[in-house]
């Protein structure tokens, strides 16, 4: 049975989307019902909530100010709602994760199909972003626990699960192509494509160690455009085995970086996960870890 949603968290919803029709969908609601909950949060507040643009909706000057409130009190009634969840040690309720493009290709689905088969009262609702953002939200509380980084993950309760080596990425016919590894001075003679600050913390950490700057060219935020642009052979790049394995393309060749480094890939909280459904994911990822 379809879970109740209130206003709130329909406003959220909205908000995310910047459409009606598309939270009525992603909710399994009519565009008419999202309509008239909107309608009536409008008229139980007393301001406009939302203006219409092409295709879709956003927020007014008063939908903007009311907009962190709005969340905290949805967050809060999702949090009263999961404790008492946690009384009953029920495994059921809302989790909400953020996760990065490489894990949630590889390994989100996997996620889901465990909650689906064995816990179906749990709704999982996945949040993509990079680490700046997914840190941000746990920190917030927008999420219960995100994917990172170690390097990003001070101050939060931080469990390690995958170690996911770095490497250089090159078209096929690279002269470095050749070579069994590649070391970074030898990279950067090449033009580089980097992705955008927040998404690559660890190979910001990486370049700040080597003697020699590189000549940047173009910087992504998507990692298949990144792969693009290297296979058209615009430039080189550093990333990440999970990387390849999820978007990797056909002309773009791997070879480790010389001397040898990784990323620890693990699951984040703001605190230790207290949560039944939350210590569900982590027991699972736990069992599964290829640290």
């Amino acid at each position: 049975m379809r879970e109740q949603k209130d206003r709130y968290e329909i406003f959220l919803k909205v908000c995310e989307t910047g459409s009606f029709s598309k939270a009525a969908e992603a909710l399994s609601y009519t565009q008419s019902g999202i309509s008239q909950m909107m309608a009536g949060l409008e008229e139980e507040l007393g301001v406009k909530l939302f203006a219409r643009v092409n295709r879709g909706v956003t927020l007014t000057d008063s939908g903007k100010r009311l907009f962190p409130c709005i969340r905290e009190l949805a967050n809060q009634k999702a949090r009263l709602r999961q404790a008492a969840f946690n009384i009953n040690h029920n495994v059921e309720g809302r989790l909400q994760v953020g996760s990065f493009s490489s894990v949630t290709a590889l390994f989100l689905p996997q996620v889901i199909h465990y909650f689906r088969e064995n816990y179906p009262k749990v709704e999982v609702e996945i949040m993509d972003g990079n680490y700046d953002e997914i840190r941000d939200w746990i920190i917030h509380g927008q999420v219960d626990c995100g994917f990172l980084s170690s390097i990003v993950a001070d101050n939060l309760k931080f469990y390690p699960l995958w170690d996911d080596p770095l490497c250089a990425l090159l078209p096929e016919d690279h002269p470095l192509a050749k070579k069994e590894s590649v070391t970074l001075p030898e990279l950067f003679r090449y033009p580089l494509i980097i992705e955008t600050p927040g998404c690559d913390n660890d190979i910001q950490h990486l370049m700040r160690k080597c003697p020699v700057k590189p000549d940047i060219s173009y910087s992504f935020r998507d990692d298949p455009i990144i792969m693009s642009f290297v296979r058209n052979g615009l430039g080189v790049t550093i990333s990440q085995e999970l990387v390849l394995k999820a978007f990797g393309q056909p002309g773009v060749v791997s070879r480790p970086l010389k001397p040898a480094c990784c990323r620890t890939i693990g699951l984040a909280f703001s605190k230790t996960p207290g949560s039944v459904v939350s210590q569900t994911l982590l027991m699972y990822l736990q069992k599964y870890s290829m640290v």
